[in-house]
């Protein structure tokens, strides 16, 4: 094992998800915040109350990565600026942890990947949800070989709070995230392809923008959007307020996919339901395994015996208690798998590789949608770079 090495860290995109690195602050185990860049100043307060001390502050993320002392970043910008602050992180010698999707385009994860090769700096990916425990059991369970060969998995995502955090801000728009299939599904690609061994080499999807073009509340175009959740003034979704005037988003979308090793797949994603969880199904040649809450207190089900009729609780039964931290304990579970990564070269959960797959199957999807429904083949990565980072199933 390596030995540790001291991290000096800078959080560049600091507000907003940038929080989570707060995980990482800990001088007492030789890993520091020292630095943050974010367009608002009064970040820098935020984190002194967190911290208990105020780290340098800068407005121009290239000041943050000119600086010898930092050794790793965080970047945790709003999507449209990933691919481009990824890079010049990367050009900068700094290790990277970068929040998903990995970039807005195919092409802009594959430059990452790429400068991450040529430059040798370490890259890791922020798909937090590989470590919900409710996804580890079903890991675990899918391995143990409880339900035979995987021949089939898919996702139903119900997003009751989509109005508030999607409908708003920059997430509405198109030019700012492909689609929601990208932005949002991102990680429910990622989590189904890992739970069924392989990646989309095609697919074909539908959606529409359904409900939240009748909202007649706009916001002033020049005004900031507020992704405040306030669920009871906000239900149902006719009671929203100042949703993006420019919003050209779907609201709904389901997309299906034929994974690399012969599985396929589905996913379905809608933004105006009345509560708000994940629920994966995975079916082998054996048994079927599913989640019933996908963080908090949750329930994993296995059924792998038959029975002619409807069973409510199945064979087996894996009851999860809550974890402590934000994301059902995802956060500070990723936050310290990265620090161990990049001190100590231990092997991750997540992969650069992965997260390319789940942008370029969100991607094609969402292309998809947009021309008729029509297939569309997933370009796969260049093998010498998958190679370089490994397959990351």
């Amino acid at each position: 094992m390596a030995e540790a090495l001291e991290l000096r860290i800078g959080v560049i995109g600091a507000g907003g998800r940038g929080g989570l690195s707060f995980a990482a602050h800990k001088p007492d185990e030789g890993c520091r915040i020292v630095a943050i860049c974010d367009i608002r100043k009064d970040v820098a307060d935020f984190y002194e109350q967190h911290l208990g001390n105020k780290p340098d502050f800068h407005e121009d993320y290239h000041d943050l990565l000119a600086r010898d002392d930092v050794n790793a970043v965080f970047v945790t910008l709003p999507d449209p600026f990933h691919e481009e602050v990824a890079v010049a992180s990367l050009e900068a010698g700094k290790a990277v942890y970068l929040e998903k999707p990995m970039a807005i385009t195919i092409e802009g994860c594959d430059r990452i990947l790429e400068t991450a090769r040529r430059t040798g700096s370490k890259l890791y990916l922020g798909h937090n949800m590989r470590h919900f425990p409710v996804v580890l059991k079903m890991k675990e369970v899918i391995d143990s070989g409880a339900i035979g060969e995987v021949k089939a998995g898919w996702c139903r995502h119900f997003v009751s709070y989509g109005g508030d955090a999607f409908f708003k801000d920059w997430h509405a728009e198109r030019k700012t995230q492909t689609g929601l299939l990208l932005q949002k599904g991102a990680h429910d690609i990622d989590v189904l392809h890992w739970l069924c061994g392989g990646y989309s080499k095609r697919v074909v999807a539908m959606g529409e923008l359904g409900v939240y073009n009748r909202v007649e509340d706009k916001r002033d175009p020049d005004a900031y959007g507020s992704a405040a959740f306030l669920s009871d003034e906000h239900w149902p979704w006719y009671n929203q307020t100042g949703v993006n005037p420019f919003a050209d988003v779907e609201d709904l979308s389901m997309m299906l996919m034929q994974l690399d090793n012969g599985v396929l797949a589905s996913y379905q994603q809608c933004h105006y339901t009345p509560d708000c969880w994940r629920n994966y199904t995975v079916i082998g040649t054996e048994g079927r395994v599913e989640n019933f809450n996908d963080s908090g207190q949750a329930t994993v089900r296995v059924w792998n015996h038959r029975e002619d009729c409807y069973r409510e609780h199945g064979d087996i039964e894996h009851q999860l208690d809550p974890s402590s931290g934000t994301h059902g304990g995802s956060d500070p579970a990723i936050v310290n798998e990265f620090l161990d990564y990049v001190r100590k070269d231990i092997p991750t959960n997540t992969s650069p590789v992965a997260a390319r797959y789940s942008v370029a199957a969100g991607y094609q999807a969402t292309m998809s949608l947009r021309n008729g429904c029509m297939p569309m083949d997933v370009p796969m990565l260049d093998s010498e770079l998958e190679d370089y980072f490994g397959r990351g199933l």
